[in-house]
């Protein structure tokens, strides 16, 4: 597979940006690759410079749940774009989607748009400090809520991916209102708030995480948090910026059947175009200025753009078959790399929630971020480098997920999951392998 433009455009970007790229992950840093110079998306596939075409599991890391230029959605871009892109006034396409998501989403009652999704995160626990007039701050260690100062703490994705336990520039201070726990240990969980549950403004977690690699709650965790909050008076923040509109039309809080007082999404809303929102009951989200005292603004929040986008894909997704599809699809490939493991004599953990998943290589569980940081990383990046040499894209980290959309084919499946065991048989060092 020919690789020339994407290297000459690399030398080109690391001249003028940093990194050569405008977000960590995408230099394959993880993975010691040379990132494909992409210059086109059509369904599930994207295609390079070079004239090569990938079958794509990273979908823009989420957002494209349709697969790449769904008509739908490039309709409703086109007409957008003839009408204006900003107008810096509230356009009916912001009430209209708005909307839909108070429709979906259970515990959304009022929603404010904003542009990314650390923008929603950043400004949710604004809200929770300003509600409880208290400052602790509880996240889950490998959980990544964007790069705001106070969440950088233990975070997963990019900072994971490049092995560093923060970032340079962040002040002491700004982190010493944020504990850092285990996720999915509800002991710990339960100690905390025991010894500090009167202290605490909020719980920010993801419902299915997603950025240490994709990781499920165990039976009772979210519940258990629920109640917790519930009894000490404090914010339950769910950052569904990934699973929202993806895992389930309601989100992973309509899979789990637990109501946040507070939602963060983002991705699957925009089609693609940046966007961010947070959204809870009328109480709290009336605080919210101009209706109330906590500041938040935007210059292109709300933008035409992405509401167009997101309220075409909110409308082909809104009568559920996708998701059918999505488990479908997700459920082929789970089963087809769990038995590509076993046949190669591999430890393979596949985890898994509907169009969300990830192969963690070496190890039977995974549970945390201390389990998913015992994963084979060099074991994937060879992966990683074999999936793209014969034209699959996967994300370019052993902790970031996978993801499917409704225009992957079977044969996209089964064709990832034959280059899965032909790299497997060829390891001789992982445990079960031999």
């Amino acid at each position: 597979m020919s690789d020339a433009r994407a290297r000459a455009l690399r030398e080109r970007a690391e001249r003028v940006l940093p990194g050569g790229v405008n977000s960590p992950v995408r230099a394959f840093r993880a993975v010691q690759g040379t990132p494909p110079a992409i210059c086109r998306g059509e369904g599930a596939f994207l295609f390079d410079e070079d004239g090569n075409r990938f079958i794509d599991y990273v979908l823009a890391y989420g957002p494209h749940i349709l697969g790449h230029n769904p008509p739908e959605v490039v309709a409703a871009l086109r007409t957008q774009v003839e009408r204006g892109v900003a107008f810096g006034s509230t356009v009916a396409l912001e009430v209209e989607l708005a909307e839909r998501i108070v429709e979906a989403v259970p515990s959304i009652e009022m929603v404010r748009f904003v542009n990314s999704g650390t923008e929603a995160t950043m400004s949710a626990l604004r809200v929770a400090r300003a509600a409880t007039r208290r400052d602790l701050i509880v996240k889950f260690a490998g959980a990544y809520h964007g790069h705001a100062d106070a969440l950088l703490a233990d975070a997963g994705s990019g900072v994971a991916t490049l092995s560093i336990p923060g970032s340079e520039g962040v002040p002491a201070r700004a982190t010493a209102d944020t504990v850092v726990l285990p996720y999915n240990d509800i002991a710990a969980l339960t100690e905390l708030f025991q010894l500090r549950g009167g202290e605490v403004a909020a719980v920010i977690v993801e419902p299915v995480a997603g950025n240490m690699g994709c990781v499920p709650p165990v039976p009772g965790f979210l519940q258990r948090m629920r109640d917790l909050t519930q009894r000490y008076g404090t914010i339950l923040v769910f950052d569904e910026v990934m699973t929202g509109f993806r895992v389930a039309y309601g989100g992973a809080q309509e899979l789990y059947g637990v109501r946040p007082d507070v939602t963060c999404l983002g991705k699957v809303i925009g089609g693609g175009i940046p966007v961010g929102a947070y959204g809870g009951g009328r109480a709290l989200m009336e605080l919210v200025a101009p209706s109330g005292p906590v500041y938040q603004a935007g210059t292109l929040a709300g933008s035409p753009l992405a509401m167009a986008a997101g309220c075409a894909v909110l409308d082909a997704l809104h009568d559920g078959a996708a998701y059918g599809r999505l488990e479908t699809l997700g459920s082929r490939l789970e089963r087809g790399l769990a038995a590509a493991a076993d046949d190669a004599g591999v430890d393979c953990a596949i985890n898994r929630v509907g169009s969300m998943l990830t192969p963690f290589l070496g190890v039977s569980e995974v549970i945390d971020f201390e389990s998913a940081r015992a994963a084979s990383t060099a074991t994937f990046a060879t992966l990683h480098s074999a999936w793209l040499g014969r034209g699959i894209l996967w994300p370019p980290s052993q902790f970031e997920t996978g993801f499917i959309s409704t225009a992957h084919a079977e044969a996209d499946i089964d064709r990832t999951v034959t280059c899965f065991l032909d790299v497997l048989s060829s390891q001789t060092d992982l445990p079960g392998s031999g």
